[in-house]
Protein backbone atom coordinates (compact mmCIF):
# COMPACT_ATOMS: atom_id res chain seq x y z
CA UNK A 1 0.00 0.00 0.00
CA UNK A 2 1.33 3.41 -0.96
CA UNK A 3 1.97 5.87 1.88
CA UNK A 4 3.30 8.83 -0.08
CA UNK A 5 2.49 9.96 -3.61
CA UNK A 6 4.32 12.93 -5.13
CA UNK A 7 3.17 14.24 -8.49
CA UNK A 8 4.97 16.77 -10.69
CA UNK A 9 6.68 18.45 -7.75
CA UNK A 10 8.52 21.69 -8.36
CA UNK A 11 10.92 22.59 -5.57
CA UNK A 12 12.76 25.79 -4.76
CA UNK A 13 12.55 29.24 -3.23
CA UNK A 14 10.58 32.10 -4.77
CA UNK A 15 12.23 32.62 -8.18
CA UNK A 16 14.85 29.87 -7.74
CA UNK A 17 13.90 26.41 -8.99
CA UNK A 18 15.99 23.51 -7.70
CA UNK A 19 14.05 20.60 -9.19
CA UNK A 20 10.84 20.09 -11.11
CA UNK A 21 8.59 17.40 -12.54
CA UNK A 22 9.40 15.02 -9.68
CA UNK A 23 6.88 12.18 -9.60
CA UNK A 24 7.33 9.12 -7.39
CA UNK A 25 5.58 7.06 -4.75
CA UNK A 26 6.70 5.31 -1.57
CA UNK A 27 5.03 2.15 -0.35
CA UNK A 28 4.67 0.94 3.21
CA UNK A 29 7.87 -0.83 4.26
CA UNK A 30 9.93 0.64 1.42
CA UNK A 31 13.54 1.77 1.73
CA UNK A 32 14.12 4.71 -0.62
CA UNK A 33 17.47 6.42 -1.00
CA UNK A 34 17.55 9.92 -2.50
CA UNK A 35 20.79 10.62 -4.33
CA UNK A 36 22.12 13.27 -6.68
CA UNK A 37 24.38 16.26 -7.00
CA UNK A 38 24.82 18.89 -4.29
CA UNK A 39 22.21 21.63 -4.54
CA UNK A 40 19.78 19.45 -6.47
CA UNK A 41 17.01 19.93 -3.89
CA UNK A 42 17.24 16.73 -1.85
CA UNK A 43 16.91 18.38 1.58
CA UNK A 44 14.28 20.74 0.19
CA UNK A 45 12.29 17.70 -0.92
CA UNK A 46 12.37 16.30 2.63
CA UNK A 47 11.21 19.60 4.12
CA UNK A 48 8.42 19.69 1.56
CA UNK A 49 7.28 16.16 2.44
CA UNK A 50 7.19 17.26 6.10
CA UNK A 51 5.07 20.32 5.22
CA UNK A 52 7.85 22.59 6.53
CA UNK A 53 8.03 24.18 3.11
CA UNK A 54 5.50 24.54 0.31
CA UNK A 55 6.27 23.19 -3.16
CA UNK A 56 6.37 25.68 -6.01
CA UNK A 57 4.12 23.28 -7.88
CA UNK A 58 2.72 19.78 -7.87
CA UNK A 59 1.05 17.77 -5.12
CA UNK A 60 1.88 15.47 -2.20
CA UNK A 61 -0.68 12.93 -1.06
CA UNK A 62 -0.51 10.87 2.15
CA UNK A 63 -2.35 7.56 2.50
CA UNK A 64 -2.36 4.55 4.84
CA UNK A 65 -3.01 6.80 7.86
CA UNK A 66 0.20 8.76 7.24
CA UNK A 67 0.38 12.50 7.92
CA UNK A 68 3.31 14.92 8.01
CA UNK A 69 2.98 15.17 11.80
CA UNK A 70 3.59 11.43 12.35
CA UNK A 71 6.73 11.16 10.24
CA UNK A 72 9.97 10.83 12.18
CA UNK A 73 12.69 13.20 10.98
CA UNK A 74 16.44 13.14 11.52
CA UNK A 75 17.88 16.31 9.92
CA UNK A 76 21.50 17.15 9.36
CA UNK A 77 23.11 18.23 12.62
CA UNK A 78 24.50 21.72 13.17
CA UNK A 79 27.37 22.65 15.52
CA UNK A 80 24.86 24.21 17.93
CA UNK A 81 22.78 21.02 18.05
CA UNK A 82 25.84 18.90 18.78
CA UNK A 83 26.52 21.04 21.85
CA UNK A 84 22.94 20.86 23.17
CA UNK A 85 23.00 20.83 27.03
CA UNK A 86 20.28 18.26 27.79
CA UNK A 87 20.23 14.66 28.94
CA UNK A 88 19.86 11.83 26.47
CA UNK A 89 16.46 10.97 27.94
CA UNK A 90 15.24 14.57 27.55
CA UNK A 91 16.34 14.69 23.92
CA UNK A 92 14.65 11.38 23.08
CA UNK A 93 11.47 12.27 24.98
CA UNK A 94 11.16 15.53 23.04
CA UNK A 95 10.34 13.41 19.99
CA UNK A 96 6.94 12.69 21.56
CA UNK A 97 5.79 16.33 21.44
CA UNK A 98 3.48 15.93 18.46
CA UNK A 99 1.53 13.22 20.28
CA UNK A 100 0.72 15.41 23.29
CA UNK A 101 -2.09 17.37 21.66
CA UNK A 102 -3.14 20.16 24.02
CA UNK A 103 -1.36 18.67 27.01
CA UNK A 104 1.67 20.49 28.39
CA UNK A 105 3.36 17.62 30.20
CA UNK A 106 4.55 14.29 28.87
CA UNK A 107 2.19 11.48 29.83
CA UNK A 108 3.03 7.93 30.84
CA UNK A 109 2.66 6.60 27.30
CA UNK A 110 5.17 9.15 25.98
CA UNK A 111 7.69 8.30 28.67
CA UNK A 112 7.29 4.58 27.99
CA UNK A 113 7.79 5.20 24.26
CA UNK A 114 11.01 7.12 24.96
CA UNK A 115 12.37 4.31 27.14
CA UNK A 116 11.33 1.70 24.56
CA UNK A 117 13.18 3.45 21.76
CA UNK A 118 16.31 3.97 23.85
CA UNK A 119 16.32 0.23 24.53
CA UNK A 120 15.63 -0.42 20.86
CA UNK A 121 18.73 1.52 19.81
CA UNK A 122 20.99 0.32 22.60
CA UNK A 123 21.35 3.65 24.42
CA UNK A 124 19.27 3.03 27.56
CA UNK A 125 22.43 3.07 29.68
CA UNK A 126 23.14 6.61 28.43
CA UNK A 127 19.80 8.04 29.58
CA UNK A 128 21.31 10.38 32.20
CA UNK A 129 24.32 11.39 30.15
CA UNK A 130 24.56 14.91 28.75
CA UNK A 131 23.94 14.81 25.02
CA UNK A 132 26.89 17.06 24.18
CA UNK A 133 29.31 14.68 25.93
CA UNK A 134 28.51 11.81 23.57
CA UNK A 135 30.47 10.66 20.54
CA UNK A 136 29.12 11.43 17.08
CA UNK A 137 27.79 7.91 16.65
CA UNK A 138 26.06 7.98 20.04
CA UNK A 139 24.48 11.34 19.23
CA UNK A 140 23.08 9.97 15.98
CA UNK A 141 21.55 7.01 17.82
CA UNK A 142 19.94 9.45 20.27
CA UNK A 143 18.50 11.52 17.43
CA UNK A 144 17.28 8.39 15.68
CA UNK A 145 15.55 7.29 18.90
CA UNK A 146 14.00 10.76 19.10
CA UNK A 147 12.71 10.45 15.53
CA UNK A 148 11.25 7.02 16.32
CA UNK A 149 9.24 8.55 19.17
CA UNK A 150 7.27 10.46 16.54
CA UNK A 151 6.39 7.50 14.34
CA UNK A 152 5.78 3.82 13.80
CA UNK A 153 5.32 4.38 10.07
CA UNK A 154 8.02 6.43 8.32
CA UNK A 155 11.46 7.89 8.98
CA UNK A 156 13.07 10.67 6.94
CA UNK A 157 16.85 10.67 7.38
CA UNK A 158 19.02 13.46 5.94
CA UNK A 159 22.58 12.10 5.61
CA UNK A 160 22.47 10.25 8.95
CA UNK A 161 26.08 8.99 8.70
CA UNK A 162 27.73 12.31 7.77
CA UNK A 163 30.96 12.80 9.71
CA UNK A 164 30.99 9.31 11.25
CA UNK A 165 33.97 6.96 11.01
CA UNK A 166 33.65 3.84 8.81
CA UNK A 167 32.93 1.41 11.66
CA UNK A 168 30.18 3.58 13.18
CA UNK A 169 28.83 4.31 9.70
CA UNK A 170 28.38 0.60 9.05
CA UNK A 171 26.70 0.13 12.45
CA UNK A 172 24.27 2.96 11.65
CA UNK A 173 23.41 1.51 8.25
CA UNK A 174 22.76 -1.90 9.82
CA UNK A 175 20.57 -0.31 12.48
CA UNK A 176 18.51 1.57 9.90
CA UNK A 177 18.16 -1.64 7.86
CA UNK A 178 16.94 -3.45 10.99
CA UNK A 179 14.28 -0.79 11.57
CA UNK A 180 13.17 -1.16 7.96
CA UNK A 181 12.86 -4.94 8.37
CA UNK A 182 10.69 -4.28 11.43
CA UNK A 183 8.23 -2.49 9.13
CA UNK A 184 9.26 1.15 9.23
CA UNK A 185 9.41 2.92 5.87
CA UNK A 186 12.78 4.61 5.30
CA UNK A 187 13.47 7.63 3.09
CA UNK A 188 17.12 8.60 3.30
CA UNK A 189 19.29 11.18 1.60
CA UNK A 190 22.76 9.81 0.99
CA UNK A 191 25.96 10.70 -0.86
CA UNK A 192 27.20 7.15 -0.29
CA UNK A 193 25.99 5.61 -3.51
CA UNK A 194 27.54 2.18 -2.90
CA UNK A 195 25.79 1.78 0.45
CA UNK A 196 22.59 3.16 -1.07
CA UNK A 197 22.39 0.38 -3.63
CA UNK A 198 23.36 -2.17 -0.97
CA UNK A 199 20.55 -1.33 1.46
CA UNK A 200 17.81 0.46 -0.49
CA UNK A 201 14.92 -1.09 -2.40
CA UNK A 202 14.32 1.97 -4.59
CA UNK A 203 16.43 4.92 -5.71
CA UNK A 204 15.31 8.48 -6.43
CA UNK A 205 17.99 10.39 -8.33
CA UNK A 206 17.47 14.12 -8.75
CA UNK A 207 19.72 16.72 -10.32
CA UNK A 208 20.98 16.88 -13.89
CA UNK A 209 19.22 13.55 -14.47
CA UNK A 210 16.04 12.13 -12.95
CA UNK A 211 15.42 8.51 -12.08
CA UNK A 212 12.96 6.68 -9.87
CA UNK A 213 12.79 2.91 -9.70
CA UNK A 214 14.34 -0.22 -8.28
CA UNK A 215 18.02 -0.51 -7.41
CA UNK A 216 18.59 -2.98 -10.24
CA UNK A 217 16.98 -0.68 -12.80
CA UNK A 218 19.02 2.22 -11.44
CA UNK A 219 22.28 0.32 -11.97
CA UNK A 220 21.36 -0.09 -15.63
CA UNK A 221 20.13 3.48 -16.18
CA UNK A 222 22.14 6.33 -17.68
CA UNK A 223 21.89 8.33 -14.44
CA UNK A 224 22.88 5.37 -12.30
CA UNK A 225 25.77 4.23 -14.47
CA UNK A 226 27.36 7.69 -14.45
CA UNK A 227 26.80 8.28 -10.74
CA UNK A 228 28.02 4.83 -9.74
CA UNK A 229 31.18 5.29 -11.79
CA UNK A 230 31.90 8.55 -9.98
CA UNK A 231 30.95 7.16 -6.54
CA UNK A 232 33.17 4.11 -6.80
CA UNK A 233 36.35 6.05 -7.57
Amino acid sequence: MEQLICKNLKLGYENITLAEDLSFSVESGDYLCIVGENGAGKSTLMRTILRLQKPLGGTIEYTDGLTASVIGYLPQQTIVQKDFPASVYEVVLSGCQNSLGRHIFYNKAAKERAHKNMERLGIADLAKWCYRDLSGGQQQRVLLARALCATEKMLLLDEPVAGLDPLVTNEMYELISKLNKEGITIIMISHDILSSIKYAKHILHIGNDFFFGTVEDYKNSAAGSAYLEGGSN
